[in-house]
């Protein structure tokens, strides 16, 4: 559909064709604004992102939608229907866990599935104990839902009042302890307070230095999980091409050198080609220490000062391939823990890796029927930002870690990746400048780690952020939350007497109609 020009229409320049630089783009294009979205890589999504191998493209980012809410509400802002631009497969089974002594445990989206599959794996007082702990779960993050993920910054007044409500919530959130610590208090095995404490992980923190308030995340996970038919890419490039059927201008392959600002704001984006876009707004999509650490210009770098001090969260070792797998039956989604979880996050603190890491392995072909003979896989090693890593290792012995942890639960691979399947947390410095590598932004270690991020308004008038290192943190649907404050601060502080809304869904005839309020999205 050919952009509909507006009177006075607002130029907003999104850079980062992340999750949350999409989900903003396609608010702002269909609430009319004048949308361009740049990046330097070839495809949008960000960390969202695929790479080719023989079978067919490969997650080698996030590899589940979960908080799928999220997104039905996105497209349903915008007049459309997730599910009519991308297949989306619920997963019964959320996990399969195995252990170094030869157990192992399947979880569901049932809890009575999980409950039955942890009586049987631990006895009846361990059902006991996840039944309370996933009571604790769901109670923390119906509490801080609406005052925290899905409000513009962190509402202190209606966390508050929700415990003034409910008194017994201030015990849940367990306040001056650890996951670690509480998950030990929680489960007499240990094997389920290494598993539950491998969430801290999924926002790049250690369970012994990451708040309790983190158990929730388990609740975000139970609530569901859906696999993308063709791989979670799939998300980013329909997002993509949505946001263009409402007129957004999508340019991959550009780099952005600098940000302009004067006395009155952000007034233009200058590329690395010397080319120059003028603009009204600029959505910066990306780690805010970019910024802070001057890596687009003197003019913004004044911009979330705290993200030079506060240390960043874990990085990764990712492996990509395709291969025939021989070994344990494996699920969608799968971890082979390490015997001592705490020999691990200590090495990771210290800036090492250890000599067995716990290992998250996504079969990408096991999330519907049976696997054909060569698959595609996903391997994930927690790894520590490069700004605290003593040394870089070579692929070699990456490889060395990670394939011979796997075979000593009995898991091969034929072919063995070789090192152009390796992503390191050099390479995502690199594909993500002044990040040191940090896939998760800051790090969530500290009791008020989750109230320390920037949010989507900056000192700069007309700038703005949005993504993982944003409030409300990493995550995709987090990222794509963060996206909306932002779209709708835009929305807000421009005004809306100059900017009409779209009326007809995609594909159809667009006619204006003028607003006296900004256009809101739904939450």
């Amino acid at each position: 559909m050919a952009p509909t020009i507006f009177k006075e229409r607002a130029r907003v320049v999104v850079v980062g064709a992340g999750v949350a630089g999409l989900a903003a783009a396609l608010r702002l294009s269909h609430a009319g604004y004048a949308v361009t979205v740049l990046d330097r890589l070839a495809a949008p999504g960000g960390k969202m992102r695929a790479v080719p191998s023989s079978a067919g493209p490969i997650d080698a980012g996030p590899t589940v939608l979960t908080l799928r809410s999220v997104f039905d509400a996105l497209f349903e802002a915008v007049g459309a229907r997730l599910e009519d631009h991308i297949t989306l497969i619920r997963q019964n089974l959320l996990a399969r866990h195995f252990w170094p002594d030869g157990s192992s445990l399947d979880l569901f989206d049932d809890p009575e599935a999980s409950c039955s599959a942890i009586r049987t794996f631990s006895g009846a007082r361990s059902e006991r104990e996840f039944r309370a702990f996933s009571a604790r779960a769901r109670r923390l993050f119906d509490a801080f839902d609406d005052p925290v993920m899905r409000a513009p910054r962190p509402n202190f007044l209606a966390i508050s009042r929700k415990m003034l409500r409910h008194p017994g919530l201030v015990g849940a959130t367990a306040p001056g302890r650890s996951l670690a610590a509480l998950l030990d208090n929680s489960f007499s095995d240990p094997r389920l307070a290494q598993l539950f404490g491998r969430y801290a992980t999924y926002v790049g923190g250690a369970p012994d230095r990451s708040p309790a308030l983190l158990a929730l995340i388990w609740q975000a996970e139970s609530e569901g999980v859906w696999a993308v038919k063709g791989g979670m890419h799939r998300l980013a490039a329909a997002m993509a091409e949505l946001a263009t059927s409402y007129g957004a201008e999508i340019r991959m392959g550009t780099h952005v050198d600098r940000l302009e600002a004067a006395s009155a704001g952000v007034c233009g984006a200058l590329l690395s080609d010397g080319s120059r876009i003028p603009c009204d707004r600029v959505l910066f999509n990306g780690d805010p220490r970019a910024l802070a650490m001057g890596g687009l210009g003197p003019d913004v770098e004044h911009v979330a000062p705290q993200t030079r001090r506060i240390p960043r969260s874990l990085s990764a070792e990712v492996w990509t391939f395709a291969a025939h797998p021989q070994g344990p039956n494996l699920a969608l989604h799968n971890v082979f823990f390490r015997d001592d979880p705490q020999t691990e996050f200590d090495a990771l603190g210290q800036g090492r890796l250890a000599p067995s890491p716990t290992l998250y392995i996504c079969a990408l072909d096991r999330a519907t029927a049976a696997p054909p003979p060569t698959e595609r896989f996903e391997i994930i090693a927690n790894a520590p930002p490069i700004d605290i890593s003593a040394r870089h290792e070579s692929p070699q012995t990456c490889q060395t870690r990670t394939f011979d942890a796997l075979a000593r639960f009995g898991l091969t691979f034929n072919p063995m990746p070789g090192a152009q399947a390796l992503t390191t947390p050099a390479d995502f410095e690199r594909m993500f400048p002044h990040s040191a590598g940090a896939i998760y932004g800051q790090s969530p270690h500290g009791m008020m780690a989750a109230f320390r991020r920037p949010t989507a308004r900056t000192a700069i008038p007309g700038l703005y952020l949005a993504g993982g290192g944003t409030h409300p943190g990493a995550g995709v649907p987090m990222a794509a939350l963060s996206g909306q404050h932002a779209a709708e601060a835009i929305m807000t502080d421009h005004g809306s007497t100059s900017v009409s809304r779209r009326t007809a869904t995609p594909g159809g005839t667009s006619t204006p109609s003028t607003q006296t309020k900004p256009a809101r999205s739904a939450s």
